[in-house]
């Protein structure tokens, strides 16, 4: 949500999103960055975010704005802030920055919960360096996220497309026996998303995947996020709010998978019984990797039912 559109900022805390990120950077023309964070600050203050938590985007750290966005936010608003996210990282010292800052004003200004950093990945730069990154401040730090678009002007990459796949990632077969060819596609995205993924996991991180620019095509949005969601990602970003209900139905478990779920995590307690390490199920093997990723999906989905239990007592407190 662009700090300078106080409209779309009325509308954020209940737009269904698990996390609302209010921006100050590229959603901002120059002339309005002042003003947006105002604006931001005044939202932060008056409105109800009990439904969801709250991400800040400073501006970068190469411009003049950043260090009074953090400093004028989080001293005047900063109980309601959980999440600070720092575009365009380019290393370890741009998280080490942002985390004295915090520090030094959740100290000054008695605040007691800790404020957490999130970082977009989204230069050439960032992604040579992303295992520095994801290990530079591990009591703040809580995700990574890919930053396709920028990404992408930064290795200049050959496309217009925001997220989505292009038709000229693809490869010729040679000719067969009738001189037909077929047309393999890539996704030019699996490496910096792969990667971002790996690091994520490896460092107690989440894996966030970034905007899907067409915010028209809801069955392209789909492919993306599912697509992020085989990688390991728990979420995307939506740049609309016709994309929000597109990401909560793809990041939150399918039925079926949960049944087939909670039937592995019971095999598996009756193979212990029986001291066996492994089991058929439906005709397939389960052992002990099995379940851990049965016990990881499960943790999910109780996190999703916690979630919606208390935005229904958030919405009674609020109508009281």
């Amino acid at each position: 949500m662009p700090g300078s559109n106080e409209r779309m900022l009325e509308k954020a805390p209940g737009l269904g999103a698990d996390v609302v990120m209010l921006d100050l950077e590229d959603a901002v023309a120059p002339e309005d960055k002042e003003r947006a964070r105002a604006n931001l600050i005044a939202a932060l203050r008056e409105q109800d975010w009990r439904r969801c938590s709250v991400s800040v985007r400073i501006n970068g750290l190469d411009t003049h704005w950043c260090y009074r966005d953090v400093v004028d936010v989080v001293e005047q608003a900063g109980e309601w802030v959980d999440t600070i996210v720092i575009p365009k990282v380019s290393g370890p010292g741009d998280v080490h920055l942002v985390a004295t800052l915090l520090s030094q004003i959740e100290e000054a200004r008695g605040l007691q919960a800790r404020i957490g950093i999130a970082v977009l990945i989204e230069t050439a730069v960032g992604m040579v360096n992303v295992d520095a990154i994801a290990g530079s401040c591990p009591e703040r730090m809580e995700a990574m996220i890919f930053g396709v678009a920028d990404y992408a002007a930064s290795i200049q990459s050959h496309t217009a497309s925001i997220g989505g796949v292009d038709l000229n990632y693809s490869v010729l077969t040679d000719p067969g026996e009738d001189e037909s060819r077929e047309r393999h596609w890539g996704d030019q995205w699996h490496y910096p998303l792969a990667r971002i993924a790996v690091t994520c996991r490896a460092h107690g991180l989440r894996p966030i995947d970034g905007p899907y620019g067409d915010f028209t095509d809801p069955e392209g949005y789909v492919a993306a996020a599912r697509r992020s969601a085989v990688l390991g990602y728990e979420g995307k970003w939506a740049i609309h709010p016709s994309q929000v209900p597109l990401a909560n139905d793809v990041f939150t478990p399918d039925p079926r998978l949960v049944e087939r779920t909670r039937r592995i995590i019971a095999a598996m307690r009756d193979a212990a019984t029986e001291g066996k390490g492994a089991v058929s199920l439906d005709g397939r093997l389960i052992d002990a990797a099995s379940i851990r990723m049965a016990e990881n999906l499960l943790a999910k989905l109780e996190q999703i039912e916690a979630r919606e239990a208390g935005a229904g007592l958030a919405a009674v407190d609020t109508a009281s």
